[in-house]
């Protein structure tokens, strides 16, 4: 392919749906690449982000979707993207990523960034080479959620039956009163978990951007929401990055309730594939969305590193954590939703 008339641009909300009418043509785009996560993230944690774009002869043939993530006292990092598996520049041909790429790479000089961070995917065959990595768990489905059903195991049905018999019942929507159960859910679990919280805004942000291409459901037993889960879509892909039980409830089967509800809504919607998100290959979490038909493909984190990487000593750093976890899940759920999200806003994972 020619250069002559490839241009390397940045673009603005005014050619917003431009943006979205690429990605959602692009075989390898996911929910994240939408105009709407970009947004998000600025609206709610004021990071700069950047819509760079490839056009030949005024029409979009690339995107790359970048956040600068500038932590205080340290200094910025570029990814693409943050808070999810998924990102990375998607184009019509590896020259254009190529050229993209290059661009970014200037940013990362202008700005005095560390890195850049290109969160993708990669296909393999030889199972042995997903051994101790992340994968997405990602399950195509088909027309209609009937036939969904019916192709789950018997085991698989049973268990969503179960939850029916428990006296459990899902409700679907986005305005205030379901963020505000998912986020009483999501933060429990969170600080269960040790982990520091994304704020609520970041999540009113989500459901505002996304608008009709977002859902959350939450789980309820006698009123009380025990479960509750978000899911992105664009016209054919969906996925979940956010999904959390109450502990105390789980006997009852709430995470699988909150599954099936979430996977009929968007094979009703049209979508074909369902991203589970990420898990450790053969690790609990993965053997969970296995069960629903899912299968890995290996998830892909590059880095355009500005310096050389020193060496961690992975002992060391697994101790740290694990010491700031039990510390973390000792706070008071007040203190932990009030100091979480200051932190959650650095940390891309």
């Amino acid at each position: 392919m020619t250069n002559s008339k490839l241009a390397i641009t940045t673009i603005t909300a005014s050619e917003s749906i431009l943006w979205d009418q690429y990605v959602q043509q692009h075989k390898g785009h996911s929910p994240y690449h939408l105009f709407a996560y970009l947004t998000a993230i600025e609206t709610a944690y004021a990071h700069q982000v950047y819509y760079f774009v490839a056009k030949k002869n005024s029409k979009i043939v690339g995107v790359l979707p970048l956040v600068n993530i500038r932590i205080p006292f340290k200094g910025s990092s570029l990814c693409s993207l943050p808070f999810c598996d998924v990102g990375g520049c998607l184009a019509d041909d590896n020259e254009i990523k190529k050229l993209l790429e290059i661009k970014a790479s200037a940013l990362k000089l202008t700005l005095k960034a560390k890195s850049i961070e290109y969160r993708e995917r990669t296909k393999i065959n030889n199972n042995a080479q997903f051994e101790g990595k992340k994968v997405s768990m990602l399950l195509p489905l088909p027309a209609t959620s009937d036939e969904l059903f019916s192709g789950f195991k018997s085991k698989l049905r049973s268990q969503i039956r179960k939850a029916e018999k428990n006296g459990l019942t899902y409700e679907l929507g986005t305005n205030q009163q379901f963020i505000d159960e998912f986020y009483a859910v999501f933060s429990e679990n969170m600080l269960r978990l040790g982990s520091p919280v994304h704020s609520k805004k970041w999540i009113e942000s989500i459901c505002e951007q996304y608008k009709e291409q977002c859902v959350i459901a939450v789980i309820k037993l006698d009123g009380v929401a025990v479960g509750a889960g978000i899911v992105l879509f664009s016209n054919d892909k969906a996925c979940i990055p956010w999904a959390s039980t109450r502990a105390e409830y789980n006997r009852l089967s709430p995470n699988m309730m909150l599954y099936w509800a979430l996977l009929k809504f968007v094979t009703e919607q049209g979508c074909t594939e369902f991203d589970f998100g990420r898990s450790t290959f053969n690790e609990g979490t993965y053997r969970f969305k296995q069960q629903w038909g899912a299968q890995p493909v290996l998830l892909d984190w590059r880095e355009d590193i500005q310096t050389a990487a020193q060496p961690e000593v992975a002992s060391g750093n697994s101790r740290i954590k694990s010491l700031v976890e039990k510390i973390w899940k000792k706070l008071p759920l007040a203190v932990a939703n009030t100091i979480g999200p200051k932190l959650r806003r650095y940390i891309s994972l």
